[in-house]
């Protein structure tokens, strides 16, 4: 059996056995969907593994696969990275830190093979993930892809399309470095950043106001929903005006070489924090 590195109350390990490959596309199909059609297979996972990658799962003390990651190593724009395509928690396992501890896992396992920059895609209105890339992991953000993956089946998909941020993880970067190790992210965003996306209003749902695209500030503030979850289940056509109002906004910034810093928890909505190239 391979070693594995203590995560707490799991091991994190590779997969071996075809029995823990297979486990690993159960989880996709807990997380997912049953059906997931863009579920990971075993043969994939294994050979992946073969060319540099990881496929990893963290398991309980009782044996139990309670969370996987898994990753691709290749060549993007002359430079060796590494793809990370997949992680997930089993749902009794969340909020305990453990898809921190998999990233961190996956980051020591990709700098022994002398890779430094990693990259993955999430979906901006994913207010969750979005917090464990940037507080906890430290990454920026400097691409946004619409519709990435076109129509997916997965329920967590319906009506939003599969519009993406590309992650950008620096893994030997201070930045990275401090967010691993702890370090606190701003509680709450200076008071030079405008807010070029918010609420309108305050109804029983949060809705989009109408995109201010003619800021020139160096530091702008673009809201989500902070439960899009929700939102998509109670009305799924507000959920859509989100993306379409998101989208139009983080398109327009991003084209003018704003990057995606951090994410500004709140209740109702939670705010991306945009700012101009050169800055911290």
């Amino acid at each position: 059996m391979v070693a594995g590195q203590k995560a707490g109350s799991h091991v994190i390990r590779p997969f071996e056995t075809m029995q823990e490959f297979h486990s690993c596309v159960e989880l996709q199909e807990q997380t997912w969907g049953l059906g997931f059609s863009e579920r990971v297979p075993t043969a994939i996972l294994k050979v992946s593994q073969i060319l540099g990658g990881v496929a990893a799962g963290a398991y309980s003390e009782d044996g139990d696969l309670e969370g996987f990651v898994f990753g691709m190593t290749g060549i993007r724009d002359g430079q060796l990275v590494h793809w990370s395509d997949m992680l997930a928690v089993i749902e009794h396992a969340r909020d305990a830190g453990l898809g921190t501890q998999l990233k961190a896992y996956q980051r020591e396992q990709v700098l022994a093979r002398g890779v430094e920059k990693m990259l993955w895609t999430f979906d901006p209105l994913q207010s969750r993930n979005a917090y464990l890339n940037f507080a906890k992991l430290g990454i920026v953000v400097q691409e946004y892809v619409e519709n990435m993956y076109g129509e997916t089946d997965s329920p967590l998909h319906r009506g939003v399309g599969t519009d993406r941020f590309v992650a950008l993880w620096e893994l030997t970067s201070l930045r990275a470095s401090r967010r691993l190790a702890g370090s606190k992210p701003p509680a709450q965003p200076s008071e030079h950043a405008t807010q070029v996306l918010s609420e309108a209003g305050r109804y029983s749902l949060p809705e989009p106001g109408i995109p201010d695209l003619q800021s020139e500030e160096k530091e702008v503030l673009v809201a989500i929903p902070s439960d899009i979850v929700q939102v998509m289940n109670l009305d799924n056509g507000l959920a859509g005006r989100w993306r379409e109002a998101t989208r139009e906004t983080l398109v327009h910034y991003m084209s003018k070489g704003y990057e995606v810093h951090e994410i500004f928890w709140g209740e109702r909505t939670s705010d991306y924090l945009l700012v101009q190239p050169g800055m911290p």
